[in-house]
């Protein structure tokens, strides 16, 4: 039976600490080849920086081979093929695919009809579990441990997929704490604060969070997503709600790190950059690290 990543859902707590495992071990040796004489396709319908390279590098250093393309428009999408027969057609050519699309629910309708293992490198708002592992890695790195964190999600949390993934998958962990602090167009969705209330996960919602911070023990900021929006002038409201300065992190907690999916705009102002609290572009780096091991856990190489 193959084994697809669409949601964060799809993995239990036991893959989530074996990801851990194996990313700690691929970031001792990235250079392992795996993949040797495997085809993996990377199929990329909405654009992508750090997502595609970090795959890509990944399946280079385990040695693989790479198929696809970055653009929807220099494929037969543009010619009205449909999801389906790309899919089917892809399948015949690689021992893998990842795949980025603009649709909620894509990756899973692919997965339905794929004969090889499908990962979801994001559908929509929906969710982005191989972000989610890759932040999971650098909240363990940072912190030592995955249980009793308390996190602060700022920003865009209504559409925010990396989020949703996020907090799913930490509640399957010992007394994690929840602090969404968002703008009221753009806050967490019941549906995940649902979620949260049945298994008994404290979770609070404020609009600021300059007079908390000292609590975090991690601050992922998010950006507000402008291609989710129908309305320009609703974004342009929204778009500058929270800035994440250098003087606000005077009262955190050493261990403290701030964390964010990338790209920024101008959530948190160059300043923090060169805070040691400052983790967004190591975590980049953990991504590469993650995805080979997600690749090869997929696979059933490892």
């Amino acid at each position: 039976m193959k084994r697809d990543l669409i949601s964060i859902t799809d993995y239990s707590k036991e893959d989530y600490l074996r990801i851990m495992e194996l990313a700690a071990d691929f970031e001792r040796n990235p250079n392992q080849r795996l993949l040797e004489g495997k085809v993996v396709a990377s199929l990329f319908f909405e654009p992508s920086t750090r997502t595609r390279l970090s795959f890509e590098t990944a399946i280079n250093r385990l040695g693989g081979r790479i198929i696809g393309f970055s653009d929807s428009n220099s494929s037969s999408v543009t010619k009205g093929e449909t999801l389906h027969d790309t899919i089917k057609m892809v399948s015949n050519y690689a021992d893998l695919i990842v795949m980025r699309h603009p649709l909620e629910g894509s990756a899973r309708y692919a997965a339905e009809v794929s004969s090889i293992p499908i990962i979801n490198a994001g559908d929509g708002a929906n969710q982005h579990p191989t972000q989610t592992l890759l932040d999971m890695y650098s909240i363990l790195k940072t912190q030592g441990r995955l249980d009793n964190i308390n996190i602060f999600m700022v920003g865009d949390l209504k559409y925010g997929r990396t989020v949703h993934s996020l907090l799913m998958a930490m509640s399957e962990f010992e007394n994690p704490i929840f602090n969404f602090i968002a703008p009221e167009e753009l806050e967490m969705p019941e549906e995940y604060k649902m979620f949260l209330r049945e298994k008994g996960i404290r979770y609070f919602e404020h609009r600021e969070f300059t007079d908390i911070i000292s609590e975090a023990d991690i601050v992922y900021m998010t950006r507000v997503q402008k291609e989710r929006f129908s309305d320009p002038i609703e974004y342009e409201q929204v778009k500058n709600v929270y800035i994440l300065r250098n003087s606000m992190l005077a009262n955190t907690k050493p261990t403290m790190r701030i964390l964010h999916p990338l790209p920024r705009v101008n959530e948190i102002h160059p300043d923090v950059d060169s805070n040691e609290k400052a983790y967004y572009f190591q975590q980049a780096l953990n991504g590469m690290y993650t995805r080979e091991a997600i690749i090869a856990h997929t696979l059933k190489l490892k």
